[in-house]
């Protein structure tokens, strides 16, 4: 895209996902994530159902009459967005391809984070990590992460969601909240999902084109995998062949969600024709 039509997309982006956040998501995140723990706030006078264990003895024995520690939500939260830029997410048989969908999910997560004042860092990854942009917070910051998702070089490899997690989890210790968004079509190691979901608060989030799951009968058809460039004609006339493959991704899809269940971690999946908005609302309103 050129430099006019990345910044009229990003805007039309910030325009959309800015009136769902505000209209349906900001209050849900700050309700379903509440922080990491207490901090001290002040010290007042004793009052009639404080409790005891807030009670400072040392300004009590100064002054001779009771004081209690006020403690406060400690707010700030960390929140991680994780996006496959392999070969396979930039397609779409749509409105939309699967990157600018992405794009907008990321945005209406950072807006929600933003709105609660909690930084937002962005991992790309394919083969490998290829960008990291450090956890910042305000606007400009999250328009900057859509800008990086629209505009990346979608790369023609084999997606290791094992590596992203691993990275992610190399650098960030503190338990944060993790979004992985892509189209999980390659293979994966599952005991890493365990391990993060033990670390961090983590979200897979499935996106796939409604052709990911069913393909149309065109007669022959020269298949071409983005990933690994291998290339098969197939007889999509055959009813048994487009049986067969579309029971094929029902079974990968419930393999998905069972390994994201037996990690205790959480898994959505997404049409990119969907109101993704909805989806993230009944999930921060679970939590």
């Amino acid at each position: 895209m050129q430099i006019k039509d990345i910044v009229k997309k990003v805007k039309q982006i910030e325009i959309r996902t800015r009136r769902k956040t505000e209209a349906t998501l900001m209050g849900q995140y700050h309700s379903a994530f509440k922080g990491q723990g207490m901090t001290f706030a002040e010290v007042r006078p004793y009052q009639f159902g404080d409790e005891i264990r807030r009670i400072d003895w040392n300004k009590t024995a100064r002054f001779r009459e009771p004081f209690v520690k006020v403690m406060e939500e400690e707010r700030e939260l960390t929140m991680m967005i994780l996006v496959d830029i392999s070969a396979s997410m930039d397609y779409g048989t749509k409105t939309q391809l699967k990157r600018e969908y992405v794009a907008e999910i990321a945005a209406s997560l950072g807006f929600s984070a933003a709105g609660n004042n909690d930084k937002v860092g962005l991992i790309l990854f394919a083969d490998k990590v290829y960008k990291v942009i450090p956890p910042q917070k305000g606007r400009k910051h999250i328009l900057s992460m859509v800008s990086q998702i629209l505009t990346a070089d979608y790369i023609p490899a084999v997606s290791k969601i094992d590596k992203a997690l691993e990275y992610m989890m190399g650098i960030f210790k503190r338990k944060s909240l993790v979004f992985l968004l892509s189209d999980f079509e390659d293979n994966y190691d599952s005991k890493i999902l365990k391990v993060a979901s033990k670390k961090h608060q983590l979200l897979g989030m499935r996106i796939y084109d409604e052709k990911d799951n069913e393909i149309p009968d065109v007669g022959y058809a020269l298949l071409n995998d983005a990933e690994t460039g291998k290339q098969i004609w197939v007889n999509t006339s055959s009813a048994r062949w487009r049986y067969t493959f579309a029971e094929a991704q029902k079974q990968k899809q419930r393999n998905l969600e069972e390994d994201f269940a037996n990690s205790s971690a959480e898994f959505m999946n997404i049409n990119t024709g969907e109101d993704y908005s909805r989806l993230l609302y009944n999930y921060f309103q679970k939590k």
